[in-house]
């Protein structure tokens, strides 16, 4: 079964390597245009380029699918499946029906929940307990798709949405060659979505890490692990921002909610809430870098009173 493969970051990588280690004919790929990353502006192959490049997989980029260009592509190169994962672009219908087999996705939520670009930030963000993956069929409907597959997983209370999210791939990928072979040997079953079901995940802005700290401490403790490693939590001290990667949660204390209570020197500062307290572990002051807020301690001065801003 000739495959095509439409994927763009890390996550779709590892799906792409687990077709290339399951000896599947992956004809070509199709992913985004090299952008550029980083603070110099370098520009950037997506690791699902690196990786097609390494094992000789043709590479495509165009910089719009639904040019008719980019149509005659996918006709050309003729694939009996797409395999969509993390592409980045929504398919037109010419595409989607294109491949004998049609197209399927790996979609980080157990839908119809959380349909959207950001499932993972979502899941972690309102506090789920566990979340998962699904293989569908590729549908008009943002993540409407038949459901082919589907399997649960935990999330733990260290998770952020960078651990999460290779968590969740990595049992993406076996998953998806399930389904690839289940597929090919005619056995699949599709399940229609219950649409009472459906809630949205649409992508975070960067204004979804600014913290209110007239919330609960759970609250905002699931607000740091869904930002991380972006948009990232934020706060204000001394007219800086200062960015917030990880904190526990301490029951209990009550504090005006932003109030610095307590220096705990070997682990960080203690700060009010809206419910019980969070002692803020690690973190980046604006133009400076990413540390322990135990080593932050030692060169800024934040003292019990000061009051971080929304």
């Amino acid at each position: 079964m000739k495959i095509l493969f439409m994927g763009t970051p890390e996550p779709a990588a590892l799906c792409l390597k687990a077709l290339i280690d399951a000896k599947h004919e992956v004809a070509a790929v199709i992913t985004q245009p090299d952008r550029p990353k980083g603070r110099g502006l370098k520009i950037v192959e997506p690791p699902v380029k690196e990786l097609a490049k390494k094992y000789g997989i043709p590479v495509h980029q165009p910089e719009k699918i639904k040019d008719p260009s980019a149509i005659d592509l996918v006709k050309k190169i003729g694939p009996d499946l797409i395999i969509v994962v993390a592409y980045g672009k929504i398919l037109p219908k010419e595409i989607i029906d294109a491949p004998k087999f049609g197209s399927i996705n790996v979609h980080a939520s157990l839908l119809p929940k959380y349909r959207g670009a950001a499932p993972v930030q979502c899941a972690l963000l309102y506090g789920d307990k566990e979340t998962g993956i699904t293989i569908m069929r590729v549908a008009e409907a943002l993540d409407s798709g038949d459901i082919i597959l589907q399997e649960k997983v935990p999330i733990e209370i260290i998770d952020n949405t960078g651990t999460l999210t290779k968590k969740l791939f990595a049992v993406g990928a076996e998953l998806l060659i399930k389904a690839v072979e289940q597929i090919n040997n005619g056995k699949a079953r599709y399940t229609k979505q219950d649409e009472r079901g459906v809630s949205l995940a649409p992508t975070l802005k960067k204004e979804a890490g600014m913290i209110d700290w007239k919330k609960s401490a759970k609250q905002i403790f699931d607000q740091i692990r869904a930002c991380n490693p972006w948009p990232v939590a934020y706060t204000v001290h001394d007219g800086k921002i200062l960015r917030i990667f990880w904190a526990d949660m301490i029951e209990g204390p009550k504090a005006v909610p932003g109030k610095v209570m307590e220096i705990i020197h070997e682990k960080g500062f203690l700060v009010g809430t809206g419910k019980d307290a969070l002692v803020i572990r690690e973190v980046q002051l604006e133009g400076g870098k990413r540390m322990s807020a135990k080593d932050f301690l030692i060169g800024h001065k934040i003292k019990v009173g000061d009051e971080l801003q929304s």
